[in-house]
This record gives C-alpha cells, structure tokens and sequence, in this order.
C-alpha cells in the first residue's frame, strides 16, 4: 500500500466501517481478473475465438452440443485452477473477521473467494468447479466424472452431468438471491467492488442498500452507474484500495 492509497481512504469511511455491525460486500470480475482470471467475455480466445459466450452458456446449447459446451467449461475451469486470490480478496477475509454480521455476494463462479479465506458467502452464479445433473439437479462427486462419456453421465438418474453455473435463460438460485437482497437491505454499509452494476439482479443490491440509509462504497477503477450515488467511490482496483482500507480500519481500531 502507497502513501497516495492511504490517503484516498476518507476517516469517514473509515468510520462508519468501524461501527458498523452489518456490512455486506458485492464483488464482480473486476477482482478475480488480478488474478489472471479472464472475465466471461475476455475467455473467448484461442480456439474459442470463433464463438460468443452467449452461444455456449445456455441450456440450448449444451442440449444442441453437450460435448462442446462441456469442453469450454473444462478449459475455463483449468486456467481459474492456476489462478491464486490476490491482495483483494485476503482483505475481504481480514474484513470478515472484524464485522459481526458479514456477507459476502459473488458474482464470480472461480472460487477465489473460498481458497483465501471466506466464509460467510453467497455465490450467486454458481461455482465452475462444482458439477451437477442437468435433469435432476444433483450435485455430483469427483469419482462422478471419471470414465468416457463427454460430457459425464449422472450416476442417479443416467442424466448429463453439466457445469453449476447460472445460464443465460435461468434463473439465480432463489434462497442465495433473497439472502442477498436481504443483506443488502438491512446493512450499514455496503462495498460493491469490482462489478459494473449493469448484470442483473445483482446490479440492483447497491441500490437496495441506498434505499434502505446504507452507505455504498465503490471500488473500481472506472466508472459505473453506481458511481454519482455512491457515498464514496474509490478510484482503484480492488487489489490496492481493499488492502488500504482494512489498513485503515485496523489502524483506526487496532
């Protein structure tokens, strides 16, 4: 952390973060492409080049060429293997340990979150490493994957085994969604970090947070439609300001 991150932390953020009981975090693909984790679009390289994301992250899709969309997963779920969390994502981990009703609200499905630490989180599109039943919606195990079907089949129901992910065309799982909104309207402060805010539902959770008197902290480095409402809005990507103001807050608290 420089001198200048230090500085572009206002003492009023700092606390408000110090006394505030409830805190909820949105986090977008802003954070996880710090650690080399290409956003969805930015994916389509190499021998996916030929093909939008659109056109493969749909039911219709992997029903019209299961094998097809199921090898993209595959090479998505590789390269998000040899990503490691940055500096952002321990500091929402340290910020966690401080907040005694914390929630943390993903947009990403990478997992990055999890392996640095977190643990009271709501994954709202899924996780690409998990794999579930397109027909029955059973969560699969490992030993599930193994042998040569493409994709796998389900060991309960003989169905196609299919990345557990949020399609374009599905709906977000209903109970991470209404812990969301409801974190979102009863907390005191709110960081959307890293997120557009153009993707909904996720994209309306600062603004449900507004409504309700919260202060709405943005980190981004570039300017969003949350922005003018935002409280305060931290020009910077989530690996620098994030670490500068849990720096902050431990050294405003101890």
């Amino acid at each position: 952390m420089t001198t200048a991150d230090a500085l572009a932390i206002a003492p009023a953020l700092v606390d408000a973060l110090a006394a505030a009981r409830k805190v909820t975090v949105l986090t977008g693909a802003g954070i996880s492409a710090e650690s080399g984790v290409p956003t969805f679009r930015d994916a389509m390289t190499g021998l996916w080049a030929q093909f939008r994301p659109e056109e493969l992250a749909t039911p219709e899709a992997f029903l019209r060429n299961p094998k097809l969309v199921w090898n993209w997963y595959a090479w998505r779920r590789e390269r998000v293997a040899r990503a490691s969390p940055n500096a952002g994502h321990f500091a929402l981990v340290e910020l966690e340990s401080r907040v005694p009703e914390f929630l943390l609200v993903t947009q990403n499905v990478d997992g990055l979150h999890a392996r640095a630490g977190s643990c009271r989180m709501v994954e709202l599109h899924g996780n690409i490493a998990r794999t579930k039943c397109f027909d029955c919606e059973r969560t699969a195990d490992e030993k599930d994957l193994a042998g040569d079907d493409v994709p796998p089949r389900c060991p309960h129901c003989g169905g196609m085994l299919r990345p557990d992910v949020v399609w374009f065309g599905e709906m977000l799982p209903a109970n991470a969604l209404e812990q969301a909104m409801r974190a979102a309207r009863e907390c005191e402060v709110l960081l959307s970090v890293g997120t557009s805010t153009v993707v909904e539902p996720a994209a309306s959770l600062p603004f449900v947070a507004l409504q309700s008197g919260a202060w709405v902290v943005e980190v981004n480095p570039d300017p969003t439609p949350l922005t003018p409402r935002a409280r305060f809005a931290l020009k910077g990507t989530a690996a620098t300001m994030l670490p500068a103001l849990v720096s902050a807050l431990q050294a405003r608290v101890g």
